[in-house]
């Protein structure tokens, strides 16, 4: 009889036993530990012979390890025999660097993509995935893979937790548009724009404002996929606020919170800063498990 069965990596087990509850599955941590060398050691300790198979692991703030890990874990299940093995990757790395900006760069999206792709899945779900140049993702990771979001949960969350007044949306560069476009569809097709930003280094920003009339005096809801060092927000806010902002609600999906970024946005004293729970973090308020069990009922 065949069943589903879901496997938690070490940076997924939040998601995915969550995922097992919804859907009636039944669920287990892949064992995962180190070698006195640093090399991985991975074992899947259930049967999962002729058995359909969800893993679900988080690639962030370890991003080498645990993308080792994922390969070794997804190989073995597929090699144990599984009836179908479908990856549930809920934050992929390596996907900023989609072109080859200086010559002799790796393109390491396509690299990452290559590797996914090479591995005996049936299918690799994501949440907004950071992919700007490339349009479909799936010439990058196959047919089979779906790129989930988590913005329309996170634009309702903040609308029905912080009461938002006559709200707008941004994007805090032009990236960012297909996200605010989401969110201001969810919050009833209330206006949206986006920013202009130059990234001087690797953690500063400038940002510049565009339509400065449509967020004077409004409640504004800045969304974007991914928090990393926090530059892109700090300035982004500093702007909305000189330019006339009532409020700043921030809303992403990713909070990887590199570095002291958590501590440069508190600091900014927002109303209300939230992320999903794709990795974990002091403001994963929202939940992806709901959206994924969608797609394993």
């Amino acid at each position: 009889m065949v069943r589903t069965i879901v496997l938690g990596g070490s940076a997924g087990a939040h998601v995915g036993y969550e995922l097992a509850e919804l859907v009636g599955a039944r669920y287990c941590d892949v064992e995962v530990s180190q070698f006195p060398d640093g090399e991985l050691y991975v074992r899947v300790p259930v049967d999962v012979e002729g058995e359909d198979v969800v893993y679900v692991n988080s690639l962030a703030g370890r991003p080498n390890e645990l993308l080792v890990e994922t390969i070794l874990t997804l190989d073995t299940i597929a090699d144990l025999g599984a009836g179908s093995v479908h990856a549930v990757l809920t934050y992929i790395p390596y996907a900023r660097q989609d072109s080859r900006f200086k010559p002799g760069e790796a393109v390491s999206a396509l690299v990452v993509g290559k590797l996914l792709r090479s591995l005996r899945v049936s299918s690799i779900y994501t949440f907004d995935l950071h992919l700007h140049r490339i349009q479909d993702p799936r010439q990058v990771f196959g047919e089979s893979f779906r790129n989930l979001t988590a913005i329309r949960d996170l634009a309702r969350y903040v609308a029905s937790t912080y009461g938002v007044r006559n709200p707008v949306v941004v994007g805090p560069d032009e990236e960012a548009e297909q996200w605010a476009k989401m969110a201001a569809e969810e919050l009833g097709g209330v206006g949206y724009t986006v920013m202009e930003k130059r990234r001087l280094s690797a953690t500063e920003v400038v940002v510049e404002p565009r339509d400065v009339e449509l967020v004077r005096g409004k409640d504004v809801l800045l969304v974007d996929d991914i928090i990393s060092t926090g530059g892109t927000v700090v300035e982004a806010v500093r702007v909305l606020r000189r330019s006339g902002a009532r409020e700043v609600y921030v809303a992403v999906t990713h909070a990887v919170l590199a570095g002291r970024a958590y501590g440069r946005l508190v600091q900014l004293g927002l109303r209300g800063l939230v992320a999903s729970d794709t990795v974990p973090s002091p403001i994963s308020r929202v939940h992806v498990a709901p959206i994924l069990a969608r797609y394993f009922k």
